[in-house]
C-alpha cells in the first residue's frame, strides 16, 4: 500500500494543461479551397492555407470562362435522378407521414424517403428502449415529430435499386450527417442551423447539432411557433434555429426558433462557409453572372458559384433578369463531390415560415385534351399550358414510352398533346404531367378514387402471402386477393397455381381510398357473371338476383358479401327446398352463389335473400347479346376504346361486345403496333374474323394467314377427337414457358411445343424464340387421350410453309404498312405524314446536303420531306459532301414511329436502272434491314425491291451470321419483273448465300478443289517456328508442317526446325490438315474435316513417287506404341502450375511427362524450362499409352519407365517423421520411405533439418515394402563414382556386424527392458541398462527424458545372435570411448561393482531367507507375482531400490511403453496412451506378470520341499487370511485401477455411465493388443450410457475416434465419424476428428474438414478461430488472413473486434508478430476504450516486442479517455514493468507522468 501512495500521490494543485485528450486525429482532406472565406482568428496553420486558396481564387477571378469551367456551372439543368449521389444535402418538403417512413419531396419532382431509423440517434435510442420496454408513448409517432409541408434539410444516405430497377432514395436527417461539415471552431452566432431535440430539461430542450464536442441548449422561451408563442418540442423532433450565442470556443451554443428570425437571417461572409458546411435552406444574397435560355448562373458569399434552373424563377420575373443584378436566393441542394450549388429564386421558399403550401390532389389523375407547349428544353423537359391556363412540367423521359428513344421532332410535330396529371411538386409549386399514351390511356393512374367496385382491372402478381396475394394493378396501385378469393375453390398449395410476375385478371370487391385499400377476388364466377353487380343497397332491389359469395355461416342462416359494403342474411327456410338441419355441412365461407333479394331497406342497410326462389326470379339483367356467334364468320367491328392488350370493339349490327387483341392486328409483330398506334375510336373494321367465345368477350382475329385458312377449309380441328398425329394446323402464341411454349388454335384447343421442338437449332432461351401472339405452323407429334393433352412441333423442317405463302405473306404486309400510312395521312392536317405517305421505296428525290455528321452520317433537306429526318448512313454517303450540296439519292426507308427516311447516294443504287427478266438469279446486298422487311440491291441492275426477314413463319430465331444486316449477300430468284402490290418492284424468292469456304482453294486456273490426300506441292519457308514451320504454297495459301516430318533420322538434342531458312523452296505431300483455331491435326478420312490449311511432310519417304501414304486414325497411331519403347519426341510445351512437359512424337500424337520423370538430377529438375527448349528432340521412354479421350502418351525422359530395386531416380519429399525419417513421392503414383540410417553416409544428430516439404530429392531404391518402396538417399548410392569416404557404413544385414564392433545408431525406444537403436533401417540393437550408463537410474521414464527418441550414440556390440536377429549393445564409455549418456550435473548414484556387489547379494539373500521363514509360502507366492523382476535381471534398475517399493506397496509393476510416435490425445489417468503404436503394445501376461518364467520355476523349486511345522501352518494361514483381508478392501478402493476384465465388470455395474471406467477398460484390451475388444467395450459404452450424459457419451465416441484412427482404416474412421455426428452436438464432433488430424499431421484431411465445418458451421466463432489456429501452425499466414475475412463477412458485427483480437494473437503465437501488432493496432485505433484489448496487447508486446515498442504502448495507454480507476491500473502495470526491466531514471519518469495525470484530474483521480 505504500508504494501505491508512493506511486499514484494523491490531492495536489490542479495543473492547467493547454494539451487537450490524446485522441486519434482525424484528418479531411478540403475540397472547397477554391470557395473558402477567410477570417483572422484561425489558426497560423489553417491561415497559410486559406491563404494560398485566396491567391488561387484571384486568378481564377481573372478568367471568368475557366472559374465557370472549375465550378462546374457552365451549364445549368435541373436536377436529375441519375445525377444524385450518395452524400448530397438538399433541401426537401414533408409530403407523407407513415407509421414508419416519411415520404419527402425533393426538387425537381424527385422522391426520397426517410426511415424511422435516420432522425437522430438519441430517437433511435429511445426508440430501441421503448421497443424493449413495450410501452406505448406519443413521442415515438412520427405525426407528431413532422407534418406535411415541413421543410427539412436532408442528405442522400443511400440509392437502392428495386427488382424493377427502379432506384429508391433514401434520406437522413441525422445531425451528426447533414451537419458533418461543421465543428466547433467554425460556429458563429448568426448561423441557421438544423438539428434534432436531444432530452427535455427543465428550462429548455438539449438540441443534437451533430457537431462533437459541442452541446446546444434552446431555452423554452426562446421556442417559438408562428403566432410567436411557445411552441412545446418533443424528443427527436426536427427544428431550424438561430445560433444566438457561443461559448467556450464553440463547446456550448445558446439556440433559438422564432420562425420569423430564422427566414430573416442571411448567411454573411463573415460565418466563414466553406462548400463542406454550406448548408440547404440557408439565405443568400446573390448576383447574376449570367443569363441562359434554361436559368441563372449566380455568385454569392463572394466566391461561391451557383445555379438556378428554369423552374425555380418566377414565371412573371423569369424574363426580367439582367447581368450583374442583385437577388435574395435560397439554397436548394449542393453536392460536394462534383462541387455543385443549386438555388432557388422562388417566393415561397425565400418567406418566413419554413412551410410549403401542398396543394389539393383532387387533379392527380386528370386528363387534359389540347394542351400547349410553351417552352422546351431538350435535356429537361417541357412546360405545357393547359387549357385552363395551368402551367405544368413534363419531365423528358415521360415525353416518350419506357423503352423507345427521345425523338424532338415527333414531339415538335404535334400542335397539341393530350397528357395526365401525375403529381404536384411542392417545392416549385408546378403539376408534373406525363405525355406518354400508356399513362394516359390507363383507366386509372394514381387515385383509389378511380377504382370501382365490380370493375374488372389487370394486375400482375408480386407476392404470395400467408393472408393472401399482393397484386400490382399500376405502379402506384396495389391490390389484395385474399386466400378464400384465389380460386372458386379453396385452394391448398396456391404457389403452383400462381407465380410472381404472372399477369392475371381480377375484379374489384372493395376500395377504400383514404387507407388506400383495395381487395380483388380471383373466383371465375364472380368475373365472368354477367348478372348485375350489387355496389349499393340501392343496387338490391326487390326480385333482382346477383352473384356473391358467403362469409359466414351459422345455424340462423348464411350471410352473403357482395361490392363493397353490401352484405344480406338468407335465413335457414331459404337455404334450399329441402329441410337444412346443418348449414355448415352444406355451404362454406368463400362460397360464390346466386342469391334473390327478398327485402331490402336501405335506410337501415338490411338485406334479406333466399337461394331457394333464384330460379324462379326475375334478374332484371341487361339483355343478352344475340349475336350468332361462330369460329370464322366474318365480321365487321367499331372500335370503342384502345387498350394497351388490344382494341375493345363492338360486333355490328348487333353491338355485341368482343376483343381483338394487338397481336392479333397481323402476321408480322410490327405490322401489330403500327395499326394499333393507326386505329382510334370510332374507326369501323372489316374483314374480321371469329376466333373465340369465352365469357364474358368473344375474341376476333385479323391475322391474314389465319383468316385464309378457316375460309378456304382447311384442316380444322373443332375437338380433340379431331386432332389426328401428323396432322399440320395454324395457331397463335399463347404461353411462354421456360420448358416450351403454348399454341392455341381455333375453337380453344391447346397444344404445348416442348423445348427440343420448337426449332431445329439449340434453344436455351424459349423468350428469344417467340413472342406472345406470334403465328405459327405447327404438327401434331404426340397425344394422350386420358388427359387430352396433345405435343406439337415447330421446326421449320417437319412443318414445311405452303407454296408461295411467303410471298403472299411478304404482299400482304407491305399493303397493311400502306394502309396504315394512309390512315393516319388522312387522319389530321399533319404536314409530316402526309409527306411520308407520298414517298415510296426506290423513289428518287432532289435533295441538298444539311449537315456531315462526326460518325459519317449526312442528313438532307428536301422541300417533299420537309418536316421529316432524312438520314444517309456512313455506308451510304460515299466520298466527300460539302453543306448545301444537290443531290439525287434514292430512298431506302421510311420509319414512321421515328418520322425518319433513310436515303443512299451509292453508285449502284442511283445510276442508270437495268430491267430485270423473271426468272433470272441474281446476288442482291441488303441495303436496310428492320424487324420484318428488308430492302435489297439486285447486283448492278441498280433495282431495289422488298423482301422478309424470314421465309417461314416458324423460322424467328437466326444466329448473327444468320441474320439480314446491311452489306449481307443473297443469292435471288426474279418471280415477277414488276409487281403492282409492290409498287412496281420486282418480286423475287431468296435464300442465304453460301459462306465463304474454309476450305483452301487453289486459285490456279484448272483447279476448282481443295487439297487431298497424297497431293504434292511446292512453296517457300513463311515463317520458322520450334515445333512446326509454316510454307506459303504457290497458290498463295499456307501450309504448315510439323516438326517430326523434316528429318528422317533426328539426333537427340537437336532442333529440326532450325535447319529450314525463311525463304527457301520446298517439296512436300499433303498428309492431312490442320484447324486454324486450335491447329489439332485431323486426317481426310475425319468425318467433320473442314481445315483451315493442309498439313505437310518433308521427309524423303513420304516424297517418293511410289510411297504408301494412307491416312491413319490417331487411335490405330497410338496402338503402335508398347510400354517400355523408346521412342524420339520434341518438346512443345511446359505447364508451370502442373509441373509437366508436354511433348509430340507426330502430327497427331502428343505426351506428357510428369516432373519427377523429367530427369533424376534435382537442380535441372528445379527450372525444367531452361533444361528442356521448345522444339528439342529428346529420348523418351513409353510408361503408359491411353487410348480413351484424351488420347495421349505418358512418357519418361530419364530411361526408366517402371520402378525396380537399384534404380536411381527423383523423388519429392511429402512428410517429414522425426521418428521414422521422410515420405518421398516417387514417378508414375508410386510412394517411398528413407529410414534414418539412410539419409547420408555420415550421421548427423539432426539429420532432417537439411530436409523440407516438396524437395526434390535424388534416390535410389534398395527395397521393396508391401505398400511404400524402400530408399536411400546415400551418395554411395546415388553417386557412387562420385561418393566420398564412407563415415557410417551401410549395414544391409547381420552378416555386417560383428563382436567388439564400434557402430552409430539412432535411438528408437526407451522402456523397461532397455535402450534400442536403431543400427539400420531394418536391424535394432538392445542395450541393457547396466550397459547404457554406470548410473543408478530409478525408472527407465527418467532414461528416456535424457535419451530422447532420434538421438544419435555410438555403441559397441557385444554380442550377435543371427538365429534370433537379437544384438546386445553397450553405451558405457569404457566400450565407446564417447561420454556417459548421463551428465555427471544430475547427481546420480553410481551403479556398485565387484566386492560390494557380492556383499549386497548376500545380505539381501539372508533378509529374504528370513522373511520367507516368517511369512510362509502364500505370501512368498503372491509376491512373486507382485515383482517386476528377478534378482539377476538385467534391467538396469537395481534391487534393493525395488524391494524398497515392494514394501511400501503390493500392486503389480506396470510395463512402461514406448515413448509415444505422436502427441497424446485423450490421457486416462494409470491408463492406456492412446498413441502408442500397435507394435509396442504387449500380451496380457507380459503386463501383468512380475517375472519371466526362469525366476518362476527357481522359485517353486525353493519353496516344494520345505516342510512346515504346525506352528509354522497357524502363522501360514493367519497370514493368508490377512492377505485376503487386504486383497478385499483393494477391491473396495475406487481408486485403484482394476486389472481383469471381471474387475472392470464389477465396477461398471455400479457406475455404468462413467466414461473414464469404459475407457480405462477400452486402454486394459489395448495392452493386450486386443483391437477388436476394445472395439466392443466402446460400443457397449454408448449403448450403456444414459442419453442424458451427452458428454460422457461424447468421451467415448473421441476415444472411437483415435481408436480407428491409429489402428483402423480411413473408411471405419469415417463411419465412426459419420455415427457420432448423428448421436451428438455436430460441432465438438467435427472440432475433435479436426483435432485428431492435425496433431496426426494429417494435414490434408484436417484442412478438408476445417472447409466443411466453416461452411457448415458458419456462425460459430469457434470454429474460425480453430481453422485459423491450424493455418497458422502450418505456417500459412496469406490462408490465415483470407479466412479471417471470411469470418467477419458471416459472423455478426458484434464478433468482429473480438474475432480480429483472436486472430492476432494467434499471429503472435504462431505467425508473424509485425502482422499481429498491426491488427492489435487497427483495433484499438478504432476501438480505444476497450481496456481489455489493451491489456492482452501490452501482454504480448512484453514478450513479443523491444523495450521501445513497449513503452510506447504504455504512454498511448495512460492517455486514454476512460475511467480513472482502469489508468490506474495501466499506471500500475507500467511501474511493474519498468522496475523490472527499466532503469531509475524510467521508473522515476513513469511516476512524474503518474503525478502529472493525477494533478490534471484533480479529486476525482484522487479518490
Amino acid at each position: 500500500m505504500a508504494a501505491t501512495e508512493e506511486d499514484f500521490p494523491r490531492g495536489g494543485k490542479t495543473k492547467q494543461t493547454t494539451e487537450s485528450k490524446a485522441e486519434p486525429v482525424r484528418r479531411h482532406t478540403e475540397v472547397d479551397n477554391l470557395f473558402e472565406t477567410h477570417t483572422a482568428e484561425e489558426s497560423k496553420k489553417r491561415k497559410g492555407q486559406k491563404e494560398g486558396a485566396l491567391k488561387k481564387a484571384k486568378r481564377q477571378r481573372m478568367s471568368k470562362e475557366e472559374a465557370l469551367k472549375l465550378n462546374t456551372t457552365t451549364s445549368v439543368d435541373i436536377l436529375q435522378l441519375k445525377s444524385l449521389k450518395v452524400g448530397t444535402l438538399l433541401l426537401g418538403c414533408v409530403k407523407e407521414v407513415a407509421d414508419f417512413e416519411v415520404t419527402i419531396n425533393l426538387p425537381s419532382g424527385l422522391l426520397g424517403y426517410l426511415n424511422i431509423s435516420n432522425i437522430s440517434d438519441s430517437y433511435t435510442k429511445i426508440l430501441s428502449g421503448h421497443l424493449d420496454s413495450a410501452s406505448s408513448e406519443e413521442i415515438f409517432s412520427l405525426h407528431s415529430l413532422f407534418s406535411p409541408g415541413m421543410l427539412v434539410r436532408c442528405l442522400v444516405a443511400r440509392l437502392d435499386t428495386a427488382k424493377g430497377g427502379s432506384v429508391s432514395i433514401q434520406l437522413s436527417i441525422n445531425p451528426k450527417e447533414v451537419n458533418k461539415g461543421l465543428s466547433t471552431g467554425s460556429l458563429k452566432a448568426g448561423l441557421i442551423l438544423s438539428g434534432c431535440v436531444e432530452s427535455i430539461e427543465d428550462h429548455g430542450y438539449l438540441v443534437d447539432l451533430g457537431i462533437k464536442g459541442t452541446k446546444a441548449f434552446l431555452p423554452k422561451q426562446a421556442a417559438k411557433d408562428k403566432t410567436n408563442s411557445p411552441k412545446e418540442l418533443k424528443v427527436g423532433q426536427y427544428v431550424t434555429s438561430l445560433l444566438e450565442e457561443v461559448k467556450n470556443d464553440g463547446r456550448v451554443v445558446r439556440l433559438s426558433m422564432s420562425p420569423t428570425a430564422v427566414a430573416q437571417a442571411v448567411a454573411d461572409t463573415a460565418h466563414g462557409w466553406t462548400l463542406t458546411s454550406l448548408l440547404p435552406g440557408l439565405l443568400v444574397k446573390a448576383q447574376i453572372k449570367k443569363v441562359t435560355p434554361r436559368g441563372l448562373i449566380l455568385e454569392f458569399l463572394s466566391s461561391f458559384t451557383g445555379l438556378v434552373d428554369f423552374m425555380h424563377l418566377e414565371p412573371e420575373q423569369a424574363s426580367t433578369f439582367n447581368e450583374g443584378d442583385s437577388v435574395k436566393a435560397c439554397i436548394l441542394y449542393v453536392e460536394p463531390s462534383t462541387r455543385l450549388v443549386g438555388l432557388s429564386l422562388r417566393s415561397h421558399l425565400l418567406q418566413p415560415g419554413g412551410v410549403v403550401d401542398l396543394v389539393a390532389t383532387e387533379r392527380i389523375g386528370e386528363v387534359a385534351h389540347g394542351c400547349k407547349m410553351t417552352a422546351l428544353h431538350h435535356l429537361s423537359g417541357a412546360m405545357l399550358e393547359l387549357p385552363d391556363q395551368t402551367v405544368v412540367f413534363v419531365h423528358r423521359n415521360h415525353m416518350k414510352e419506357p423503352m423507345e428513344a427521345f425523338n424532338l421532332n415527333r414531339v415538335m410535330a404535334k400542335p397539341e398533346h393530350t397528357c395526365r396529371i401525375m403529381d404536384f411538386i411542392p417545392m416549385e409549386q408546378v403539376h408534373l404531367v406525363s405525355l406518354r399514351q400508356s399513362i394516359v390511356d390507363a383507366p386509372f393512374f394514381r387515385r383509389y378514387h378511380d377504382i370501382q367496385p365490380g370493375q374488372i382491372v389487370q394486375g400482375m402478381v408480386t407476392s404470395l402471402q400467408s393472408h393472401g396475394m399482393m397484386v400490382k394493378v399500376t405502379d402506384y396501385i396495389r391490390g389484395l386477393v385474399p386466400w378464400t378469393h384465389l380460386s372458386d375453390i379453396i385452394l391448398k398449395n396456391p404457389e403452383k397455381k400462381y407465380t410472381v410476375g404472372m399477369p392475371i385478371k381480377c375484379r374489384v370487391l372493395s376500395v377504400d381510398p383514404q387507407e388506400k385499400k383495395l381487395i380483388l377476388t380471383r373466383k371465375r364466377a364472380l368475373i365472368d357473371s354477367s348478372l348485375p353487380p350489387f355496389l349499393t343497397y340501392e343496387d338490391a332491389r326487390r326480385g333482382r338476383v346477383s352473384h356473391g359469395f358467403i362469409v359466414c355461416v351459422k345455424d340462423f342462416g348464411c350471410i352473403v358479401r357482395f361490392y363493397g359494403e353490401v352484405k344480406g342474411l338468407v335465413p335457414p327456410n331459404e337455404l334450399s327446398t329441402e329441410p337444412v338441419v346443418v348449414p355448415e355441412n352444406m355451404f362454406y365461407v368463400g362460397q360464390v352463389v346466386k342469391a334473390k333479394v327478398l327485402n331490402c331497406d336501405v335506410e337501415k342497410e338490411k338485406l334479406l335473400l333466399s337461394f331457394k326462389a333464384v330460379a324462379g326470379g326475375d334478374t332484371e339483367g341487361p339483355p343478352k347479346p344475340k349475336f350468332d356467334f361462330e369460329v370464322g364468320k366474318k365480321v365487321e367491328v367499331k372500335v370503342v376504346s384502345k387498350v394497351l392488350t388490344g382494341l375493345e370493339v363492338s360486333i355490328l349490327p348487333e353491338e355485341t361486345t368482343a376483343f381483338l387483341p394487338v397481336m392479333h392486328l397481323s402476321d408480322h409483330v410490327s405490322n401489330c403496333l403500327l395499326l394499333w398506334e393507326g386505329l382510334e375510336e370510332g374507326d369501323i373494321i372489316s374483314n374480321i374474323v371469329c376466333l373465340s367465345e369465352k365469357k364474358p368477350n368473344i375474341t376476333l382475329t385479323k391475322k391474314p394467314t389465319l383468316k385464309s385458312f378457316l375460309e378456304e377449309g382447311g384442316v380444322v380441328a373443332k375437338e380433340f377427337s379431331d386432332i389426328t398425329v401428323g396432322v399440320q394446323l395454324i395457331g397463335w402464341v399463347k404461353n411462354i414457358m421456360p420448358y416450351g411454349v403454348f399454341v392455341e388454335f381455333p375453337y380453344g384447343l391447346v397444344g404445348l411445343a416442348p423445348k427440343a421442338a420448337m426449332s431445329d437449332k439449340f434453344v436455351s432461351d424459349t423468350t428469344s424464340h417467340f413472342q406472345l401472339g406470334h403465328t405459327v405452323f405447327a404438327k401434331v407429334t404426340n397425344l394422350d387421350e386420358e388427359k387430352r393433352r396433345f405435343l406439337v412441333s415447330l421446326k421449320v423442317s417437319e412443318v414445311p410453309s405452303p407454296e408461295r405463302e411467303g410471298q403472299a405473306r411478304l404482299i400482304r404486309g407491305l399493303q397493311e404498312r400502306k394502309e396504315v400510312m394512309e390512315m393516319m395521312a388522312s387522319r389530321g392536317d399533319s404536314d409530316l405524314l402526309k409527306q411520308l405517305s407520298a414517298v415510296t421505296i426506290g423513289q428518287r428525290m432532289k435533295m441538298s446536303v444539311d449537315e456531315v455528321r462526326e460518325d459519317g452520317s449526312v442528313t438532307f433537306k428536301s422541300d417533299e420531306l420537309s418536316a421529316a429526318t432524312v438520314l444517309a448512313t456512313k455506308d451510304h454517303a460515299p466520298g466527300k459532301l460539302a453543306t448545301g450540296q444537290e443531290c439525287m439519292p434514292v430512298i431506302l426507308h421510311v420509319d414512321l414511329v421515328t418520322s425518319e427516311v433513310y436515303v443512299s447516294l451509292l453508285a449502284k443504287l442511283t445510276g442508270k436502272r437495268k430491267a430485270v427478266e423473271a426468272g433470272s438469279t441474281h446476288t442482291a446486298t441488303v441495303q436496310h434491314a428492320d424487324r420484318d422487311f428488308a430492302v435489297i440491291s439486285l447486283g448492278d441492275t441498280a433495282q431495289l425491291t422488298v423482301i422478309q426477314t424470314t421465309n417461314h413463319l416458324n423460322e424467328t430465331f437466326r444466329f448473327d451470321s444468320e441474320k439480314l444486316t446491311a452489306g449481307k449477300t443473297l443469292t435471288i430468284t426474279v418471280t415477277k419483273s414488276s409487281c403492282e402490290e409492290l409498287e412496281g418492284l420486282p418480286l423475287v424468292s431468296w435464300k442465304l448465300a453460301p459462306p465463304m469456304s474454309k476450305r483452301l482453294i487453289s486459285v490456279s486456273k484448272g483447279s476448282k478443289g481443295t487439297y487431298r490426300y497424297g497431293d504434292v506441292v511446292k512453296g517457300k519457308v513463311k515463317t520458322v517456328k520450334p515445333t512446326c514451320v509454316l510454307v506459303k504454297l504457290e497458290d498463295g495459301s499456307t501450309g504448315c508442317v510439323h516438326v517430326s516430318e523434316i528429318q528422317e533420322v533426328v539426333c537427340v538434342g537437336t532442333f529440326p526446325t532450325s535447319l529450314l531458312k525463311i525463304g527457301s523452296e520446298v517439296t512436300a505431300r499433303v498428309i492431312g490438315g490442320r484447324e486454324g483455331n486450335s491447329h489439332r491435326f485431323l486426317p481426310f478420312s475425319h468425318p467433320n474435316f473442314t481445315y483451315s490449311m493442309p498439313e505437310l511432310s518433308l521427309l524423303p519417304r513420304n516424297l517418293k513417287e511410289d510411297a504408301d501414304v494412307k491416312p491413319v486414325k490417331t487411335k490405330e497411331k497410338l496402338k503402335r506404341y508398347q510400354v517400355g519403347d523408346d521412342v524420339i519426341c520434341f518438346v512443345s510445351k511446359y505447364f508451370p502450375k502442373r509441373k509437366c512437359l508436354e511433348v509430340t512424337t507426330g502430327p497427331s500424337v502428343t505426351g506428357t511427362v510428369e516432373q519427377l520423370a523429367m530427369t533424376s538430377d534435382p537442380e535441372g529438375a528445379k527450372h525444367p524450362e531452361k533444361l528442356f527448349k521448345l522444339g528439342q528432340a529428346v529420348s523418351a521412354k513409353v510408361v503408359t499409352v491411353n487410348s480413351s479421350k484424351p488420347s495421349r502418351l505418358s512418357l519418361s525422359l530419364n530411361g526408366v519407365h517402371k520402378l525396380e530395386k537399384g534404380h536411381v531416380i527423383m523423388g519429392l519429399v511429402q512428410k517429414l517423421d522425426p521418428n521414422l525419417g521422410l515420405l518421398v513421392k516417387l514417378p508414375f503414383n508410386a510412394m517411398g520411405t528413407v529410414a534414418m540410417e539412410d539419409l547420408a553416409d555420415k550421421y548427423k544428430p539432426k539429420p532432417l533439418e537439411r530436409y523440407s516439404k516438396d524437395q526434390l530429392v535424388r534416390c535410389c531404391i534398395v527395397g521393396e515394402a508391401t505398400s511404400n518402396w524402400q530408399l536411400s538417399l546415400r551418395s554411395s548410392r546415388t553417386n557412387p563414382e562420385k561418393a566420398l569416404v564412407v563415415q557410417d557404413p551401410e549395414i544391409v544385414s547381420l552378416e555386417d556386424l560383428s563382436e567388439g564392433q564400434i557402430v552409430r545408431g539412432y535411438v528408437r525406444t526407451v522402456n523397461a527392458h532397455g535402450v534400442f537403436v536403431s543400427l539400420s533401417r531394418s536391424i535394432q540393437g538392445r542395450a541393457q541398462f547396466q550397459k547404457a550408463t554406470k548410473y543408478f537410474v530409478a525408472s527407465h521414464q527418467d532414461y528416456a527424458k535424457k535419451v530422447p527418441q532420434a538421438k544419435l550414440l555410438t555403441t559397441k556390440i557385444l554380442s550377435v545372435d543371427k538365429e534370433s536377429g537379437l544384438v546386445d549393445l553397450s553405451l558405457l564409455q569404457e566400450d565407446t570411448g564417447r561420454p556417459d549418456v548421463l551428465p555427471e550435473s544430475l547427481g546420480l548414484n553410481l551403479r556398485l561393482t565387484g566386492e560390494a556387489k557380492e556383499k549386497r547379494d548376500a545380505t539381501k539373500k539372508r533378509k529374504r531367507t528370513e522373511s520367507e521363514s516368517k511369512q510362509g509360502t502364500a505370501e512368498n507366492i503372491l509376491r512373486k507375482k507382485t515383482k517386476g523382476k528377478g534378482e539377476d535381471s538385467d534391467s538396469g534398475v537395481e534391487v534393493y531400490f525395488r524391494e524398497e517399493e515392494e514394501e511400501n506397496k503390493c500392486e503389480p509393476a506396470e510395463v512402461e511403453k514406448p515413448v509415444p510416435v505422436q502427441p497424446a490425445r485423450l490421457q486416462v489417468t494409470g491408463g492406456f496412451p492412446w498413441d502408442a503404436a500397435l507394435s509396442a503394445l504387449k500380451p496380457a501376461p507380459a503386463a501383468l506378470g512380475g517375472e519371466d518364467s526362469s525366476d518362476g520355476e527357481d522359485g517353486e523349486v525353493n519353496t516344494k520341499p520345505q516342510k512346515k511345522s504346525h506352528h509354522e501352518q497357524e502363522v501360514e494361514k493367519r497370514e493368508a487370511e490377512k492377505a485376503l483381508t487386504k486383497l478385499e478392501t483393494e477391491l473396495m478402493d475406487p481408486g485403484l485401477r482394476p486389472q481383469t476384465a471381471a474387475s472392470f465388470e464389477r465396477l461398471l455395474l455400479g457406475s455404468p455411465d462413467s466414461s473414464l471406467l469404459w475407457l480405462q477398460f477400452m486402454a486394459f484390451h489395448l495392452q493386450a493388443t486386443q483391437i477388436e475388444q476394445a472395439r466392443g467395450v466402446a460400443e457397449r459404452a454408448l449403448k450403456t450410457i444414459s442419453f442424458r450424459e451427452e458428454q460422457e457419451k461424447l468421451n467415448v465416441w473421441v476415444a472411437l475416434l483415435n481408436l480407428e484412427n491409429l489402428y483402423g482404416t480411413e473408411e471405419s474412421l469415417q463411419k465412426v465419424f459419420e455415427r457420432a455426428v448423428q448421436y451428438c452436438e455436430p460441432m465438438p464432433v467435427y472440432q475433435q476428428l479436426a483435432d485428431i488430424y492435425a496433431k496426426c499431421q494429417k494435414t490434408k484431411e484436417a484442412e478438408g474438414l476445417y472447409k466443411t465445418m466453416v461452411k457448415r458451421f458458419r456462425q460459430e466463432k469457434a470454429v474460425w478461430l480453430s481453422y485459423g489456429t491450424f493455418l497458422l501452425q502450418q505456417g500459412q499466414s496469406d490462408a490465415a488472413s483470407a479466412l479471417l475475412q471470411r469470418a467477419i463477412k458471416s459472423l455478426p458485427n458484434k464478433d468482429n473486434v473480438d474475432l480480429i483480437a483472436k486472430f492476432a494473437q494467434l499471429e503472435f503465437r504462431y505467425g508473424d508478430v509485425e502482422r499481429g501488432k498491426a491488427m492489435l493496432d487497427r483495433i484499438l485505433t478504432s476501438y480505444p476504450k476497450r481496456t481489455d484489448l489493451w491489456s492482452v496487447f501490452i501482454d504480448l508486446m512484453v514478450k513479443h516486442g523491444s523495450q521501445k515498442e513497449v513503452r510506447a504502448v504504455f504512454d498511448r495507454v495512460i492517455h486514454l479517455s476512460v475511467a480513472v480507476k482502469r489508468i490506474k491500473f495501466f499506471f500500475k502495470r507500467y511501474l511493474e514493468y519498468e522496475k523490472k526491466s527499466g532503469t531509475p531514471e524510467s521508473i522515476q519518469a513513469v511516476k512524474g507522468k503518474a503525478l502529472e495525470y493525477v494533478e490534471s484530474k484533480g479529486t476525482e483521480a484522487a479518490r
